[in-house]
């Protein structure tokens, strides 16, 4: 059982609530750095930043390359990694897409003319990456990039890079549901990490325990609105059709070694639907899924059938990443 020091808040910063607890000598530093990081990352990569790295690319579309950080760049080449296994299936080129739902203020869905106009915007194949001078570059005018669907998961994985510099072994981050954990907790128990039902208020559909890895949830409960006709329009777009995805699953939870995988994974496998997805996990060993289908039905990934609690009376089928066993 660690006998040390303990640090721990609750800030808002990347639009959304961020809870940090830090156990370690140096504890109160580490998060102090960690939180300065994330508050500098959220200034180079926020679309909605207007001097940001990512604002003046998304500015220079269509006119030439803008030189970018190391960090930047890092960010960007892992989305273009998880869109060509996905094949396009998540792309952070749907910035013109997101604009045009806008869920803050949306009621109703766009008109179909609008959204076939901006479909050919979005193509992650049009981000231009140069490894040697570190640019980026948009190919059309007008588009946009939008790192909603990896950002966080991506500042996540910075942040617990920052602890350990610091000699952390133990910590928790959860920046707006996406959870990074480093270590055990200091009692040498596993973090346990609640999954929130896609249906039910207040209420988990389980937990899954943890150690040294990233929780993260994409789901169609947390930006949406009912329009008209009664359907549900949430915020995962399909970057094929314009429309929020429809592939049978409601709620996609990821675990996996790093932030930014479980992040974009999720996002990529609640677009594709079960057996698509189940393909994606296969290109990160190691990695594991919770996935519920609209009927309310829990599977989980043969890797998890230890460290999954199931909460009471909801039952879970395990799929194997191939086939249902």
């Amino acid at each position: 059982m660690l006998q040390t020091a303990a640090a721990g808040a609750v800030s808002f910063g990347m639009n959304t609530e961020i809870m940090y607890k830090v156990f370690g000598e140096n504890a109160q530093k580490a998060l102090t750095s960690a939180k300065t990081r994330l508050t500098r990352l959220e200034n180079k990569l926020s679309r909605f930043v207007s001097d940001s790295e990512i604002g003046r690319i998304n500015r220079s579309a269509g006119k030439g390359a803008v030189k970018i950080s190391t960090e930047t760049y890092g960010v960007l080449s892992g989305a273009i990694r998880l869109s060509e296994i996905s094949q396009g299936l998540f792309d952070i080129l749907v910035g013109p897409l997101t604009d045009l739902w806008n869920y803050k203020r949306a009621f109703r869905a766009p008109d179909k003319a609008r959204i076939r106009k901006v479909l050919p915007l979005v193509n992650f194949r049009d981000l231009r990456l140069d490894s040697h001078g570190e640019t980026a570059e948009l190919r059309k005018p007008e588009q946009s990039i939008d790192l909603g669907g990896i950002g966080k998961g991506f500042a996540g994985d910075r942040c617990m890079e920052t602890l350990r510099e610091y000699g952390i072994i133990s910590a928790f981050i959860n920046i707006g549901g996406n959870t990074s954990t480093l270590g055990n907790k200091p009692d040498g128990s596993l973090w346990r990490v609640g999954i929130r039902h896609p249906r039910r208020d207040g209420c988990l559909l389980g937990a899954v325990e943890v150690t040294g890895k990233a929780v993260v949830t994409s789901g169609d409960y947390e930006r949406y609105f009912i329009d008209r006709r009664g359907k549900r329009r949430h915020h995962i777009l399909n970057p094929a059709t314009g429309y929020p995805a429809r592939s049978g699953l409601i709620s996609v939870t990821v675990v996996a070694d790093t932030a930014l995988t479980a992040d974009a994974l999720s996002t990529a496998i609640f677009v594709a639907g079960m057996e698509k997805g189940l393909e994606y996990l296969a290109y990160f060993p190691g990695t594991e899924a919770v996935l519920v289908d609209n009927r309310q039905r829990v599977y989980i990934t043969q890797g998890l059938n230890e460290c999954y609690k199931a909460a009471g009376g909801i039952p879970v089928v395990i799929i194997g990443k191939e086939r249902i066993l």
